[in-house]
C-alpha cells in the first residue's frame, strides 16, 4: 500500500470504511468474524482503528464482505497520489478525482520531456493548474446555505422548520427554537450544524468591539436625558439606527441596566430605566462607559460553549431554546456578547448524500440601509455556499435581494444562477390575491398564485440577466417543509454536478491533447487558430477610460445611511459591518477593474465562440476553449486580486496618521446637516493627493494584471 505525499491512510480511516461497507452489505460484525474465522474482538479492534492491518488480512476481510464496494476498496488503497490531495476513502467522487490525478500525472510527465516546445509545455501546465483547481472544488464537501433578507421577513422561522428546530405549542401551531419576532431579535449571525451532541457555541466579540458598542450605548443614553444635547448632536438627521436594538438589549441585560414597569398605589404603571438613572449619575461619557463596563464583569464571561445535559430535566429542543435566548439576550452570566452563535443539533441537516451542510441565519437587513455588507456579499462569491435570498410575497423580488444581485453582477460574479436562489415567504392568503392578467379574476388556488408571482419575478429579474434564477415559495405555517428540503438538496446537487462536469470535460480535453500532440495536421490548424487569437490579444492590451472612482460606492452608501450609522462607523475608524469602509473600497476597486475590462473579456468570449464555429478550426476546438478558459480564469483571479489590493491599500491608509484628520473632523460634527458635512469631509479626503495616488496605483495594477492575463493566453500559442 502506497501513501500519498500529503497524507497517510490511517488504520482508523480504513477501519471506519470497512465497518461502513460491511453494514451496507447487511452483514453483522459477529457474522463476518465467524465467516473469516476471526474473533469478534479482533474484528472490532480493526473497525475502530486500534489495529494495523496487513495486506493479507485486509484481503481476507474484503473477500468475506464480497461486495463491489469491498473489492473497490482494495483498488483505492493502492492508488498513488502525487499531484492532487488524496481524498478520503468515503469521498463519493473518489474515482473522478483519481481520473483527474492520472490525467495530471500524464500531463506532467509529458511536460518534463526535453523535446517539448515551450508553448506546448505552457498548455500542459495550464491544464494541470485547471485540474488542480477543479479537483479542489470537488474535493471539498463542506457547503453552506446562507439565508439573507430584510429584518422581520420570516427567514429565521423558515430555518427552524427546515432544521427541525420547532416544538408544538398549545395553539396547535409551533414555537421556533431560534428566537424569532418582528425583526431585530438575534444579536449576531447564527449557524446551525450537525454534531454528535446538542450544543451551543459562540465566537465572542473582542473587548475592543464591546467597548465601542458600550460607547454607542452611553452616548444614546446621555442624549436621551439631555434633549438639547440630542438636538445639538444630530438635529434633523437623528433618524435612529447606529447601535442595533439587539445589541442595546444585550448590553442592558449584561450590565443589569434594565427597564421596568411597576404599578403605583393608584394602579397606574410607572416605567423606570436603570440605564438612564446611571447616566444622570455619570453625565460624562468616559465615566459612564467605565461604570457600564464594570457592571458587565466581562472577565467572568469566559465560557465559549455549553452541552446539553439530560439532568436539566428539559427535552433537548426546549433546552436549546432556553439557552439560546439567554445567550442571545445577554442574560447568561457565563457568556460574553457573541459575534457568532453556533447551534449544534443531532439531526443531519437536509440529509444530502454528498455534502456536510450548515445553515446560516444572517443578520437581517434594515430596509432603510444598504444591503452592501461584507458578511452578505461574501456568501454570494463563495462557490460552496447556496445563497437563499428571502423576500416577502407582495414585493418580490424585493429591493434588498435585487440590490445584492445587481452588485454581484456588476463586479463579475459568474455563478449567481447556480449558487443563488430566491425564497419567497408568503403569509397565509396572500397568494390568493393574485389576479389573472387576461381575465382580471383572482386565482383559484395558492399554487396558481405562486405561478403568477413567479412570472412577475422572472420579468423583474430579466434586466439583470437572471431570468433563470431558481425561485421557491414557502409558507412556514402551512407548506410542506420536505419540498423545501428537496429544493435545497437539488441546488446542492446542481453545484456538485457543475464541479464534476467541468472536471470531466477538462480530463477529456487533456486526453485528446495527448492523443493529438504529434499529429502535424492537427498542430497546423491549432497554429492557425493561435495566430488569430494572438492578433486579437495585441489589439486589446490597452484599457478604456471610464469616469468612476474607487470611493464612489462608499460615498453613495453614506448618502443613504442613517446619521447614527455614519456616526457609529466613524467612531470605529470605518470598521463596522453596517457601513464598512474597507468593504466598500475593496468593492469599488473590483468594480473599477470589472468596468474597465468587462467589455474586453466579453469580446474575447464572442471571438472564441465565432472561431470555434468555423469548420476550418474543427481540430482546434479544445485549444480555443483552453484559451477562452485561461483568460476567463485569469480575469476572475484579477478581480479577486484587485479586490484584496483595494482592501489592503485603504485599510492601511485609513489606520495611518494621514487619516487622523478625517476621523477627527467627522467626530467633531454634530447638529443639523450632520450627514452632509461628514460626507463632504470624506469627499475632500478622497480627493487629496495621497488618496488619488492610491487609486492611480490600483489602476496601474489593473493594467499590469490584464497584460499578464493576456500573456497567459499568448503563452499557449506556438510562435513560428
Amino acid at each position: 500500500m502506497n501513501s500519498h505525499k500529503n497524507s497517510e491512510i490511517s488504520p482508523i480511516e480504513i477501519g471506519h470504511f470497512l465497518s461502513r461497507i460491511r453494514e451496507q452489505a447487511g452483514i453483522k460484525q459477529a457474522e463476518l468474524a465467524k465467516k473469516i474465522t476471526w474473533s469478534p474482538a479482533m474484528l472490532s479492534r480493526i473497525e475502530v482503528g486500534d489495529r494495523q492491518l496487513s495486506p493479507d488480512e485486509l484481503q481476507t476481510i474484503l473477500e468475506g464482505i464480497n461486495t463491489p464496494e469491498a473489492l473497490h476498496l482494495s483498488e483505492m488503497l493502492y492508488r498513488q497520489w502525487s499531484i492532487l490531495p488524496r481524498p478520503p476513502l468515503s469521498h463519493p467522487d473518489q474515482d473522478i478525482l483519481w481520473n483527474a490525478e492520472q490525467a495530471a500525472q500524464k500531463l506532467l510527465a509529458l511536460s518534463e520531456q526535453p523535446e517539448i516546445k515551450q508553448s506546448f509545455q505552457h498548455r500542459l501546465e495550464a491544464y494541470i493548474e485547471r485540474i488542480e483547481k477543479l479537483a479542489t472544488q470537488l474535493l471539498k464537501r463542506e457547503h453552506q446555505i446562507a439565508f439573507i433578507g430584510s429584518i422581520g421577513i420570516g427567514k429565521s422561522t423558515a430555518i427552524c422548520q427546515l432544521a427541525n428546530l420547532t416544538m408544538p405549542n398549545p395553539n396547535g401551531n409551533f414555537d421556533a427554537v431560534l428566537e424569532v419576532g418582528s425583526g431585530g431579535i438575534t444579536v449576531c449571525e447564527v449557524h446551525v450544524l450537525s454534531g454528535s451532541e446538542y450544543e451551543i457555541r459562540i465566537e465572542p466579540r473582542t473587548d475592543d468591539e464591546i467597548r465601542t458598542d458600550i460607547r454607542d450605548f452611553a452616548v444614546n443614553l446621555l442624549s436621551a436625558i439631555d434633549v438639547k444635547k440630542a438636538a445639538d448632536r444630530d438635529g434633523g438627521d437623528n433618524d435612529s439606527q447606529g447601535i442595533s436594538k439587539e445589541i442595546q438589549r444585550a448590553l442592558r441585560n449584561m450590565s443589569g441596566l434594565i427597564r421596568r414597569s411597576e404599578k403605583q398605589a393608584t394602579g397606574k404603571p410607572i416605567r423606570t430605566d436603570k440605564a438612564k438613572e446611571l447616566a444622570q449619575q455619570f453625565p460624562e461619557e468616559r465615566d459612564l462607559i467605565i461604570e457600564i463596563m464594570a457592571r458587565m464583569e466581562l472577565h467572568k464571561r469566559d465560557r465559549r460553549n455549553v452541552l446539553y445535559n439530560s439532568s436539566t430535566g428539559k427535552p433537548p429542543l426546549k433546552w436549546l431554546k432556553d439557552t439560546f435566548e439567554l445567550i442571545n439576550n445577554g442574560r447568561h452570566p457565563d457568556f460574553t456578547l457573541p459575534k457568532r452563535i453556533e447551534v449544534v443539533v443531532k439531526d443531519q441537516l437536509l440529509a444530502h448524500s454528498e455534502c456536510l451542510v450548515r445553515i446560516i441565519d444572517t443578520k437581517g437587513i434594515d430596509n432603510k440601509e444598504t444591503a452592501a455588507r461584507p458578511d452578505l456579499e461574501g456568501h454570494l462569491k463563495d462557490l460552496h455556499t447556496i445563497t437563499v435570498l428571502c423576500s416577502g410575497f407582495n414585493d418580490a423580488p424585493a429591493r434588498n435581494p435585487w440590490q445584492l444581485l445587481e452588485r454581484a453582477k456588476d463586479i463579475g460574479v459568474q455563478t449567481l444562477e447556480l449558487n443563488s436562489s430566491l425564497l419567497i415567504l408568503p403569509h397565509t392568503g396572500e397568494a390568493l390575491k393574485e389576479k389573472d392578467e387576461d381575465s382580471g379574476q383572482y386565482v383559484e388556488s395558492e399554487e396558481e398564485g405562486y405561478e403568477r408571482k413567479a412570472e412577475t419575478v422572472e420579468d423583474a429579474l430579466e434586466p439583470l440577466g437572471l431570468r433563470g434564477l431558481p425561485i421557491y415559495f414557502f409558507n412556514a405555517y402551512q407548506d410542506n417543509v420536505e419540498k423545501l428540503r428537496e429544493f435545497l438538496n437539488q441546488r446542492l446537487t446542481a453545484v456538485r454536478n457543475s464541479f464534476r462536469i467541468k472536471l470531466d470535460e477538462t480530463i477529456e480535453e487533456t486526453e485528446r491533447l495527448l492523443e493529438n500532440h504529434e499529429q502535424e495536421q492537427v498542430q497546423e490548424v491549432i497554429r492557425s487558430a493561435g495566430r488569430r487569437i494572438e492578433s486579437w490579444v495585441r489589439q486589446h492590451e490597452t484599457l478604456p477610460t471610464i469616469n468612476i472612482h474607487v470611493q464612489d460606492d462608499l460615498i453613495n452608501a453614506m448618502d443613504r445611511a442613517y446619521a447614527n450609522t455614519i456616526k457609529a462607523t466613524i467612531w470605529r475608524k470605518g470598521k463596522w459591518d453596517k457601513l464598512d469602509y474597507c468593504h466598500h473600497l475593496s468593492y469599488g476597486s473590483r468594480l473599477l477593474a470589472a468596468k474597465l475590462l468587462r467589455e474586453h473579456e466579453s469580446k474575447f468570449n464572442d471571438f472564441c465562440m465565432t472561431l470555434s464555429g468555423d469548420p476550418e478550426y474543427a481540430d482546434a476546438q479544445d485549444f480555443i476553449k483552453q484559451a477562452q478558459n485561461t483568460l476567463s480564469s485569469a480575469f476572475q483571479a484579477l478581480l479577486s486580486k484587485i479586490e484584496l489590493t483595494g482592501e489592503s491599500y485603504f485599510s492601511n491608509e485609513l489606520a495611518s496618521a494621514y487619516a487622523a484628520p478625517l476621523w477627527g473632523n467627522c467626530e467633531a460634527e454634530y447638529g443639523q446637516g450632520y450627514r452632509a458635512r461628514v460626507v463632504q469631509h470624506n469627499r475632500d479626503w478622497f480627493n487629496g493627493e495621497r488618496t488619488i495616488k492610491l487609486e492611480k496605483d490600483i489602476y496601474v495594477l489593473i493594467e499590469r494584471e490584464w497584460r499578464l492575463a493576456l500573456n497567459k493566453v499568448s503563452a499557449l500559442i506556438e510562435i513560428e
